[in-house]
């Protein structure tokens, strides 16, 4: 009778924890306890891994084998643990070395006929394990890519138990049947969809606008009739924003590893990622949530890119304000009774919105007043005023279109440019905790970074005639440095203030 000892990771949220999976093998009728707030999936590894080993060629051990998950009090979900488990079983009947598997970290599903599934959730799996101390990772083959992407974890991919079995025992590996068939599934990746800010025509006011949301992350308005390109111009601002930096792009993937959205073929996510939720997203669809399982939400797959919400004003008014709090800290906590997970949500917000209920707006609207004040008003205000860029766009004339096909900025053209303007607010911002403007806390921002009284009287006047808050003048400030790095300044003038101050309150022409 025996005794072993290997370890796996259990995922909340992001955050991934050690867990010693201890399996003992001693007296009593044949049968595999598993003890250690397992879920329901995880019960269920009995059966597989069972049928796993036997079709593998293992001889399943005699007697009673206790599976023990520790930490106990810590929940454990999902079916990673199964390659795990399987391996401790058998080094406890001694079929395979103990000093072969001890030090490694398991994660892999198992089929019955003993090949390694990839699981979800790989990246912060193994990125919290390397911080722990346990640099050596066994995955399933589909996982290898996104566990190398960790560095200093050395990653030793398997397809199926036998091949990890024959590896401890010293024996030659060759190419298995299901290596084979593992290459020749793998999915050809999708081609991606080429947009460019040159695609839009027209619109030189909201063009200017998401120009400034990308260089000072601020947070964007468009209201307007269909077909004024409302949401061509969101779909293309990830296209101006700045690459991801590595930090921020092992970052960004190991949120989408966790929601098992990472795309085909690429593991790493290293352009700014976009979330476009249907306007019948629940709250917690949009800020993340589950029961067994807490999920990332929109909030969270759209941290370090854009958050689009098209048809602002159908959305669940509780759905909108729930956005109020990730807005100003950038993370997203999740409570449960089991656990709590916390989320990154740094994200640029881009709403778009018709100015009424029919969507023709001006005189040819046939919406009576009181239903165009109450579609509108479901865009709460303490949400709007966090918005920084509010642009009301206009229907363009064929003249129009056919004058500016040749005067349109590409995106290349238009991101050197929000490229350079971060660059100046980083470098202005190299002794702080923040990156861009639109991150200053207000209280900070005049602090640290003031600004002439000339250009601050026009603020001044519009908060004595109770025209915008005090969050809107510190929102307003933000933009007007925006403004200053674009041009090249090394502060805000009064034009660039009087121009914030006209795109914060909708007035921008």
């Amino acid at each position: 009778m025996g005794l072993a000892r290997v370890r796996s990771m259990a995922l909340i949220g992001v955050d991934g924890h050690i867990v010693e999976v201890e399996a003992h093998i001693g007296d009593g009728p044949a049968g595999l306890t598993l003890v250690g707030l397992p879920d329901t999936a995880l019960r269920e590894a009995r059966d597989r891994i069972r049928a796993a080993l036997v079709n593998s060629g293992e001889r399943w051990p005699e007697g009673h084998i206790t599976v023990s998950l520790s930490p106990a009090s810590l929940p454990k979900r999902g079916s990673g643990f199964d390659l795990a488990i399987a391996a401790a079983v058998i080094a406890a009947d001694g079929a395979i070395p103990v000093e072969g598997v001890q030090n490694s970290v398991f994660l892999a599903e198992l089929g019955l006929d003993g090949r390694t599934r990839a699981v979800t959730g790989v990246l912060p799996a193994v990125l919290s394990g390397v911080r722990a101390g346990y640099p050596s990772f066994v995955v399933a083959r589909g996982n290898a890519d996104e566990a190398r992407l960790v560095p200093d974890a050395e990653v030793e991919p398997t397809a199926s138990l036998a091949e990890l079995f024959a590896r401890l025992r010293g024996h030659p590996v060759e190419l298995s049947l299901f290596d084979e068939e593992t290459e020749s599934a793998a999915p050809a990746p999708r081609p991606a969809r080429h947009l460019d800010l040159a695609d839009v025509l027209g619109q030189p006011v909201a063009r200017r606008a998401v120009e400034i949301a990308a260089a000072g992350g601020h947070h964007l308005m468009l209201v307007g009739p269909p077909g004024t390109g409302k949401s061509l111009l969101a779909e293309r601002l990830p296209t101006i924003l700045p690459p991801l930096s590595q930090a921020e792009a092992i970052e960004v993937t190991a949120v989408h590893s966790v929601a098992g959205e990472l795309p085909e073929g690429s593991p790493l996510v290293d352009r700014p990622p976009f979330c476009a939720p249907h306007h019948t997203a629940t709250r917690a669809a949009m800020v993340g949530g589950g029961s067994s399982r807490l999920h990332p939400g929109c909030v969270s797959l759209a941290h370090r890119g854009c958050l689009f919400l098209d048809e602002a004003p159908e959305f669940d008014r509780n759905v909108l304000d729930s956005l109020r709090q990730p807005l100003e800290s950038g993370e997203v906590t999740v409570s449960r009774v089991a656990a709590t997970a916390l989320f990154p949500a740094r994200f640029l917000l881009v709403l778009a919105a018709n100015p009424c209920p029919c969507g023709k707006g001006g005189p040819a609207c046939v919406c009576p007043s009181v239903r165009r004040r109450r579609y509108l008003a479901r865009l709460s205000g303490p949400l709007l005023d966090r918005v920084d860029l509010k642009v009301e766009l206009q229907p363009v004339a064929n003249a129009e279109l056919l004058a500016d096909r040749a005067f349109a900025e590409s995106s290349a053209t238009v991101g050197e440019r929000v490229v350079q303007a971060r660059e100046r607010a980083a470098k202005r911002l190299a002794a702080t905790p923040w990156s861009t403007n639109a991150e200053i806390p207000g209280a900070e921002l005049r602090r640290r970074f003031p600004v002439a009284s000339d250009a601050l009287r026009l603020l001044g006047a519009a908060l004595d005639r109770g025209e915008v808050s005090a969050r809107g003048v510190d929102r307003a400030l933000r933009v007007a440095w925006t403004l200053a790095d674009l041009a090249g300044r090394g502060e805000p003038g009064i034009d660039d203030t009087a121009y914030a101050f006209a795109l914060w309150s909708g007035r921008a022409q």
